[in-house]
């Protein structure tokens, strides 16, 4: 499997882990605070063979900036957030950074 493939599905399973903890209302409903630290959990479990490939720093920011725009665009559909111009800009400067910096990374294999 391909360190970008491990990077996505840490992304994913991060993403997850951050529904679960919302939906689990500040763990007052257990079992859905435990099964976000399970997606965390299974979350790192791919980050980390993707950091033997893609350089940590962009392997992380590319983590945060697409999980940022995951869990933005879950709350403006399932969580009824609300967001002003501004911080639709802002939040499109993260995604331009990541698919940037997707895009421009080289990797090799070691």
């Amino acid at each position: 499997m391909s360190a970008w493939m491990f990077l996505t599905i840490a992304i994913i399973f991060e993403v997850c882990g951050t529904v679960l903890l919302k939906l689990s209302d500040g763990f007052e409903k257990i079992g859905l605070g435990m099964a976000a630290i399970a997606c965390y959990s299974v979350c790192f479990w791919f980050f980390a063979p993707a950091l033997k490939v893609i350089p940590a720093g962009v392997a992380y920011a590319i983590w945060a900036g697409m999980g940022i725009f995951a869990i933005t665009i879950i709350g403006l559909t399932f969580f009824d957030q609300k967001l002003g111009l501004l911080q639709y800009s802002f939040l499109a400067l993260i995604l331009i950074g990541a698919v940037g910096l997707n895009l421009t990374t080289d990797i090799h294999k070691t």
